[in-house]
């Protein structure tokens, strides 16, 4: 089974949150469990082992200047896949050598094995645009970070 990224354009209202009140990483991430529960995609204790890998493994999940792609491997908390996009009011450190802070944080949950490393590698692609990332950062609206990602994701549909 494949995951391929649903139209970033169309994303629900509970899978876009906007400067979300974050002390430090692991809260961002918290921030990010919130939306993909609100969103229908996990339970609550996703956040823990999204965490959880990020103390086991470092920072990894920091994959470009400003910006984290949080996720863990599927499991019974997993209840469909999804992607969520958060935004920060401060940025947070994660320990990345280059590049903190974090402003925005792409949620991704996965029901099959195979499907974080498709959906990772397309959305790695979104921000060849070095710009989007402060775009999306600074965005005041849901409506402005679907714009936003549907620029620059164009098979998301023609509309964008």
């Amino acid at each position: 089974m494949t995951f391929s990224i649903p139209p970033l354009d169309q994303l629900p209202d509970p899978a876009i949150a906007l400067h979300a009140t974050a002390a430090d990483w692991r809260s961002a991430i918290r921030a990010v469990a919130a939306a993909l529960t609100a969103s229908g995609c996990s339970e609550p204790s996703y956040g823990d082992r999204m965490i959880a890998l990020v103390e086991e493994y470092g920072p990894y999940i920091v994959i470009a200047p400003g910006l984290a792609m949080a996720h863990a491997r599927p499991g019974p908390d997993v209840t469909a896949p999804g992607i969520v996009v958060v935004t920060l009011a401060e940025p947070v450190t994660f320990g990345h050598a280059y590049n903190d802070p974090v402003s925005v944080i792409l949620g991704l949950a996965a029901t099959e094995a195979d499907q974080h490393v498709a959906a990772v590698a397309s959305l790695a692609n979104l921000f060849n645009d070095e710009s989007l990332i402060p775009a999306l950062a600074a965005a005041t609206s849901r409506d402005e970070v679907r714009r936003l990602l549907g620029a620059a994701h164009p098979q998301s549909g023609e509309d964008s």
